[in-house]
């Protein structure tokens, strides 16, 4: 995995290929070493991405969220109306950037 930190959010990579894995992988690594930061998950490589595939990050993305951090996930090649409300995915690295700076402001703003 690859770990990129900016001041206000960190990027997880895969850099294996197995996308099922990784999101096993993070349920078990975020709440030991990430749970506290805002968190992009850049799954860019995987262009064929499935609903099913991208529903293994939900839990994770529930959890990050119900403890006040953002959880987003950057693909282009899920349809991005089949992507459940509680999640969000966005097709480039800056609109994850921009979320998470949105959500920071919400949360600043008591919202």
């Amino acid at each position: 995995m690859k770990i990129t930190t900016t001041d206000t959010y960190t990027t997880l990579t895969d850099e294996r290929d197995d996308v099922m894995d990784f999101a096993s992988y993070l349920e078990r690594i975020v709440p030991e070493k990430y749970e506290a930061l805002n968190l992009v998950v850049d799954l860019l490589k995987y262009e064929a991405l499935t609903l099913d595939q991208l529903i293994a990050f939900l839990a994770l993305s529930n959890t990050q969220r119900e403890a006040g951090k953002s959880f987003v996930v950057v693909n282009t090649g899920i349809d991005y109306d089949l992507v459940p409300e509680e999640m969000i995915v966005v097709p480039t690295l800056q609109e994850a950037e921009d979320i998470v700076q949105m959500e920071e402001i919400e949360r600043d703003l008591g919202f």
